[in-house]
């Protein structure tokens, strides 16, 4: 019997024929019970297979995928009850349930102090609260999106449920958004903390009243307070303390009360009948009342304070030539180290200093050639270390350091008569072909070099076909002392040449440079861009910088008279950002909780700019830098914490199961080869 369906309606007559010859093959051969018997089986496997194939025109699918989070279906106690004077909590939904990362996705508040038990079972969430309860007190557990289902992994948003050990539930909301104090990044993952105490200290010896997290795009939301007047903080707190007892952890604080309030709103949704007919797709608006709580626009600006523990890293001698000593903490003044198991001649020094990575550390040059013979240094050295409340004293210690085994370098092979190489003093000269005009030369020397004078170096102009000297000044650098800057005012499109002659530079060690000939060609003016940001109502020192897509600075201008200026700009893409600098030293600083001073602040312009050669910008009206919220301005393109998706991608249900391939029946003719 052959199944026909809406889908196929196969021809059915050459099975027929081939039905029948099979049969007639059969009676010929019916003297030999046995060959008429087998093909009889045969020909009945075949029917039976034949049957299936037809039948089966298709793989069923399982309808539509799950695109709904898990529901609540009941709990023990009920939601809201009052008067609850348990430590467990039950909630069932309607399908097998997760939680993401308990420990750090669930908040309860007020908060506990002993870490809950927090499990799932099934389709059960069980939890168990380690701290005694508080009397007349509204318990909320925050699920945040740490909930989804077990096979789709559908989330379920903003779940919270609430419990109460007096006679009624507190029903306030607070909410807001919480920035990293310096580039206005949303943070995520930190508590927010409530404190009806409005003293100062509460913040350092208590621990919050009631708390929650900020979400992955930083905002938050702290429910079931109660109504009164509140302080609010922000607190990277790793130690589960809920208070600000250590000054390396990161906060935020708001300098104005938060007062608890609500009122009545209303908003529209639409709602959809029908989208599996067209005829009846029809949209309805449908206006839902809701409480409104405020305030739901608090801007937290989280920094760390600059508490930096002094004290000194693993010191080290990877070179016969020299030694360092490393420390936690930038130095005012180089230590000296004193010898302990050799000797140096007095009144001389044995030792030249160079700072490296931003005063974090000192490169010591021996310079008394006895010491370098030396495989092991034992010295003492006293230098300032922070003790437990971070007040520096002198400490002493005794350093003993091993030179490291350098591997031999290999000598290339000289063909006989060939002079031995001269081992140069290593130089480097950074002088481009092609160089912009805001840039200056730089020449670094491997090792400390004697006597270093302006007239060792020669800058020339060339005026029409003549060089001609010009003058320039000579800086050491201020963090690396082997380094040098060439300083010149140089004109658009003009030729120079920046030269070393030999043997004039001397290390401490005896090494002679090598010549170095630079030719240089400044760019035209034609080839740059210039920016002007005019700003309304600055009434304080300020600093404007460009940063690129990466929200790196590539350059920083102070701004005057109102306004920042930024000349000879390459080509590129731009974005702005403003810094209130209010003590004037030229860089963003971070807040003091004990002194009450915030964080300095960050504007981000709203705009790009995209600078083109030969290109002036000018905004007509000036930048009123206050005029829109913080979490509002920083333009999407350098924004690194950008939303999530919110929706996934529906996937295509509908065609599941319906075989696309063609099968071909291994008899050959006798299947006909039919497809399905």
């Amino acid at each position: 019997m052959f199944i026909e369906t809406n889908l196929y309606k196969p021809d059915y007559s050459q099975y027929f024929t081939n039905f029948a010859a099979v049969h007639l093959i059969i009676l010929r051969l019916k003297r030999d019970k046995y060959i008429a018997n087998s093909f009889r089986a045969v020909i009945g496997i075949l029917v039976v297979l034949f049957a299936y194939s037809c039948a089966n025109i298709g793989t069923p699918n399982g309808g539509p995928y799950d695109e709904l989070p898990p529901k609540f279906v009941s709990s023990v106690p009920p939601p809201n009850t009052v008067n609850y004077k348990g430590k467990k909590v039950e909630i069932l939904f309607d399908e097998l349930i997760q939680i993401e990362k308990a420990s750090e996705n669930v908040i309860i508040t007020p908060p506990q102090m002993e870490m809950p038990v927090i499990r799932t079972a099934g389709k059960k969430i069980e939890i168990e609260l380690q701290d005694s309860l508080k009397n007349d007190a509204t318990y909320t557990i925050d699920f945040t999106n740490s909930i989804s289902d077990n096979n789709e992994k559908n989330v379920l948003q903003n779940y919270s449920f609430a419990f109460s050990t007096g006679g009624q539930i507190d029903t306030m909301e607070v909410s807001g958004i919480l920035l990293n104090a310096e580039n206005l990044e949303p943070v995520s993952g930190i508590i927010i903390g409530l404190h009806s105490n409005l003293e100062d200290s509460a913040f350092v010896k208590l621990p919050f009243d009631r708390t929650s997290r900020t979400n992955d795009r930083g905002h938050f939301t702290i429910r079931n307070i109660k109504p009164g007047k509140y302080r609010i903080y922000a607190l990277n707190d790793i130690s589960h303390t809920y208070k600000f007892d250590q000054p390396s952890k990161e906060i935020a604080w708001s300098d104005s009360l938060v007062i608890p309030s609500s009122v009545p709103a209303s908003r529209q949704d639409t709602i959809w009948k029908d989208t599996s007919h067209v005829d009846t797709n029809i949209d309805t608006i449908k206006t839902i009342g809701y409480t409104h709580f405020l305030p739901d626009n608090i801007v937290l600006r989280l920094f760390k304070e600059n508490y930096i523990r002094q004290y000194m890293t693993k010191p080290e001698r990877p070179d016969s030539r020299y030694f360092t000593l490393r420390f936690n903490a930038p130095l005012d003044t180089i230590p000296v180290p004193v010898p302990i198991n050799f000797n140096v001649p007095k009144d001389s020094s044995w030792y030249y200093p160079q700072r490296i990575e931003g005063n974090l550390g000192v490169n010591y040059w021996l310079t008394y050639p006895p010491i370098l013979l030396k495989d092991t240094l034992q010295f003492s050295v006293t230098y300032p270390k922070s003790d437990s409340l971070n007040i520096l004293h002198p400490q002493t210690d005794t350093l003993q350091l091993f030179m490291h085994k350098r591997q031999a370098e290999k000598k290339k092979k000289r063909k006989e008569g060939e002079p031995e190489p001269v081992n140069f003093l290593g130089m480097q000269v950074v002088a481009p072909n092609s160089m912009d005009v805001f840039d200056t030369i730089s020449v670094t020397f491997d090792e400390p070099v004697l006597n270093i004078r302006k007239n060792l170096f020669h800058l020339e102009q060339k005026n029409d076909t003549v060089w001609k000297k010009t003058n320039f000044d000579l800086f050491p650098d201020s963090i690396n002392s082997l380094k040098y800057w060439i300083l010149h005012k140089w004109r658009y499109g003009e030729e120079y040449r920046f030269d070393i002659d030999s043997a004039s530079i001397r290390s401490i060690y005896g090494r002679w440079n090598d010549k170095s000939l630079n030719d240089i060609k400044m760019k035209k003016e034609e080839d740059y861009g210039n920016i002007y940001i005019s700003l309304a109502n600055i009434d304080t020192t300020a600093y404007m910088e460009l940063v690129n897509s990466s929200d790196v600075a590539v350059r920083k201008v102070k701004v005057k008279d109102g306004g920042a200026l930024f000349m000879d700009l390459k080509p590129d893409k731009y974005f702005a950002r403003l810094v209130i600098d209010l003590n004037n030293n030229g860089k963003w600083d971070p807040g003091n909780y004990a002194k009450k001073q915030q964080p300095e602040e960050v504007f981000y312009y709203p705009k790009m700019f995209e600078v083109k050669a030969f290109f002036n910008y000018e905004e007509d009206t000036p930048w009123n830098f206050r005029e829109k919220p913080l979490d509002k301005l920083k333009p999407g393109e350098v924004m690194k914490n950008k939303p999530k998706e919110e929706t996934k991608k529906k996937k295509n249900y509908k065609d599941e199961g319906k075989s696309t391939s063609k099968s071909s029946n291994p008899l050959g003719g006798m299947g006909g080869g039919m497809s399905f």
